[in-house]
């Protein structure tokens, strides 16, 4: 689904150059739940940009679901990422002066499907998310927890190839951050492809594969045990 052969990414020239990236290569398949991880600098939000069709490399191949990005021009990239991806961000990014299920339609807005279709599909995710009884509430009225399960519900409302969650439980409190952490880890277990961006070890923890980054190349890439209880399901459905 996502492979990435030798991307290497470089800010500015000559003796002020930054090399963000330096010869990463990993595939992701289909279906996985994939953390990446690293300490500041260490490249994850650079390689997120790119593998998110957010920005390009300087070098090296990046292919998804088969296509490479090169082929790509920026029209034909956003365009994938709008009806391939979804996004679930540390701030929410939702508009706070909408309701939760105006939050939820707009993907599907700009996707074309028709009014009737998109509220009922998004009441469908915002149900998954136990938000139904939140409908025509502000984004401005939720608390944080509540305004990352509506990021999230907006994230899947165009059934996207693949979710990157960056750095999700960053501004939620410990009890908050579990729940959205299950959440993600029962999507994965529904047949979506997670990818993970954060610094949290704990967090990390919920994925299957763990590529961990540092100064701009792959430290390690392994896959982990479970290490935490998926029997509580309440928080989807």
């Amino acid at each position: 689904m996502i492979e990435v052969e030798l991307l290497a990414k470089v800010y500015g020239e000559g003796a002020s150059a930054t090399h963000a990236l330096r010869g990463v290569s990993f595939a992701i398949e289909k279906g996985e739940f994939v953390a990446i991880t690293g300490p500041s600098g260490s490249g994850k939000s650079t390689l997120l940009h790119i593998l998110s069709f957010l920005d390009r490399p300087s070098s090296g191949v990046y292919r998804f679901e088969g296509q490479a990005m090169d082929d790509l021009t920026d029209q034909g990239l956003a365009k994938i990422r709008n009806a391939r991806m979804g996004f679930v961000f540390q701030s929410f990014n939702l508009l706070a002066r909408a309701t939760v299920l105006e939050n939820v339609t707009l993907p599907m807005m700009y996707a074309g499907v028709g009014q009737k279709e998109r509220e009922r599909h998004a009441r469908e995710v915002i149900d998954r998310v136990d938000l139904s009884h939140r409908l025509g509430h502000l984004s401005q009225q939720l608390s944080g927890g509540e305004k990352q399960r509506v990021a999230i519900a907006r994230a899947i409302a165009n059934e996207p190839s693949v979710i990157f969650a960056d750095e999700p439980t960053g501004n939620l409190d410990s009890v908050s951050g579990h729940q959205i952490l299950r959440i993600l880890e029962d999507l994965h277990e529904r047949g979506h492809t997670i990818i993970l961006i954060t610094h949290e070890t704990y967090t990390a923890d919920y994925a299957q594969r763990i590529i961990a980054l540092r100064d701009g190349r792959i430290e390690s890439d392994h896959r982990v045990a479970k290490r935490h209880s998926t029997r509580d399901r309440h928080f989807v459905k």
